[in-house]
């Protein structure tokens, strides 16, 4: 059975850091410091089967105007089975989420998975702008 807590007691940092570090496109390398660090200051969602974690993502947000859905993942292994759709209904139907005027996320491969919820392309990609640095990389 499927559960899906904001608890985060409950998150195994091994398992979210052997997967943004080694398997995701979009942090490979990221340090087990790092990744605690951004779980301490994020709302964080694990997905648990049978008390195993399976997933994971976290929303940075002011919980009044903006959040930002990041570190999304279903283990290899469970993906295919609607968990990342579970996921997705819980942030999208937190709580403390609900007044904001603004969502946003990046992905490379989901486009479909965050279209059934409401993302689409930016309407205006020109008046975005970001500062992109490369992460120090330190000893794991």
């Amino acid at each position: 059975m499927i559960e899906i807590s904001t608890d985060k007691s409950k998150l195994n940092i091994n398992v979210i850091h052997k997967y943004l570090s080694e398997e995701s496109y979009w942090a490979k390398d990221r340090n087990i410091e790092t990744i605690q660090r951004s779980i301490d200051h994020s709302l964080c969602f694990g997905v648990y089967i049978n008390d195993n974690q399976v997933g994971f993502a976290r929303v940075v947000t002011d919980y009044t105007i903006y959040a930002y859905i990041m570190d999304v993942f279903i283990l290899k292994e469970y993906q295919g089975k609607g968990y990342g759709k579970s996921l997705m209904n819980a942030i999208m139907n937190h709580q403390e989420l609900q007044n904001l005027n603004r969502w946003g996320l990046a992905t490379n491969d989901a486009h479909g998975l965050y279209k059934q919820f409401g993302f689409e392309s930016l309407s205006k990609p020109e008046i975005m702008m970001e500062i992109k640095k490369k992460q120090p990389i330190t000893e794991k």
